[in-house]
């Protein structure tokens, strides 16, 4: 197999609780703890989970946002944690991102023209009449006419909106984008619009996708791979037709549970799984398996040791003592 375009290993991002008049550290919050993930060129990675769990932190550490604790991120052959400025400023060419709410992604006080073409000029891409054609072609690229290169953010639907911040992203022509709830601020009748562009962009340009979202009934649809998340931990990773099909993780199942069916019928006799309790606190988490005080499937060992990361098909793996119990080593 090629090396992957990103490679995420054992990457954990704390954040210290401060108290007492000096503010030192009482604790921590374990946002992201013990993380591994891998994205090929071309593919789309699905991050979902709760509200919580550290699917936008993690995006973040990955994107220099947030300084991770300890682990180690590669970008091709680079080492992203330790980079230096210049690194980090040569790096941001080949990832960016797309934030979730397009409103407040864009300067209001500056034209989209601008807007776009601030990535250019930051870099030194080009002259001005360079960048001025560069962004009347990326308006082409996403559906937009050159000529709105002139008006203003509030002369734009929401999402028109998300097609600029699309457009801004992919200046600089980068690798892999960081998709961070793309449409969840958008009219339902406009969702399914920007899905379909980033999928074009997708073809068209050989972009790779890191796809953070809590709608898992557009992950199905989106998504090659999907990697779930709870409490700063992965619990299940897999092609995602696969793990939409039968899920091995009992958090995984829950979770899909909740997703509409097309079929009225199948939708009637299904059998909802309603989690009880609510999410424990990262700073505070469960000794053993993360999900033991919310699993139905719990035993003596789930609150004893913390399941790793197990084979349970191809290219698929799961962290359960009880549906995928240890008995081979697994790596990342």
């Amino acid at each position: 197999m090629s090396e992957p375009l990103l490679s995420v290993r054992d990457l954990k991002v704390h954040f210290p609780i401060r108290g007492g008049l000096m503010g030192r550290p009482v604790g921590w919050v374990k946002a992201v703890d013990g993380v591994s993930l891998d994205i090929a060129r071309g593919e789309s990675v699905a991050l979902v989970g709760e509200s919580g769990c550290g699917k936008s932190t993690l995006g973040a550490a990955i994107l220099g946002m947030q300084k991770p604790t300890s682990g180690t991120i590669r970008f091709e052959d680079r080492e992203v944690v330790h980079g230096d400025a210049a690194m980090r400023h040569a790096l941001s060419r080949e990832l960016q991102i797309v934030f979730q709410d397009p409103v407040s992604a864009l300067n209001p006080k500056l034209t989209i023209g601008e807007s776009i073409a601030e990535p250019l000029a930051i870099h030194g891409v080009g002259t001005r009449r360079e960048r001025r054609e560069r962004v009347a072609e990326l308006l082409g690229l996403v559906g937009l006419h050159p000529q709105h290169a002139e008006r203003k953010p509030n002369a734009f639907s929401g999402g028109q909106r998300q097609r600029i911040v699309i457009a801004r992203a992919l200046a600089l022509n980068p690798q892999l984008l960081i998709l961070d709830e793309p449409v969840s601020a958008l009219d339902v009748s406009i969702r399914s619009q920007i899905l379909n562009l980033l999928l074009d962009l997708q073809q068209r340009l050989g972009l790779s996708y890191l796809f953070i979202s809590h709608d898992l009934s557009v992950v199905r649809h989106f998504a090659d791979r999907v990697a779930v998340m709870y409490l700063g931990h992965l619990v299940e990773t897999g092609p995602t037709g696969d793990v939409f099909a039968k899920p091995v993780h009992p958090y995984t199942e829950a979770l899909l549970s909740a997703v509409p069916l097309p079929d009225p019928v199948a939708q009637r006799n299904r059998k909802r799984i309603v989690l009880t309790g609510d999410l424990p606190s990262p700073a505070n988490p469960p000794k053993g398996c993360k999900f033991v005080t919310r699993c139905p499937l719990a035993q003596d060992i789930c609150r004893q040791t913390h399941p790793p990361l197990v084979e349970v098909g191809e290219g698929w793996r799961a962290a359960c003592h009880i549906r995928a119990p240890a008995t081979i080593s697994g790596g990342p």
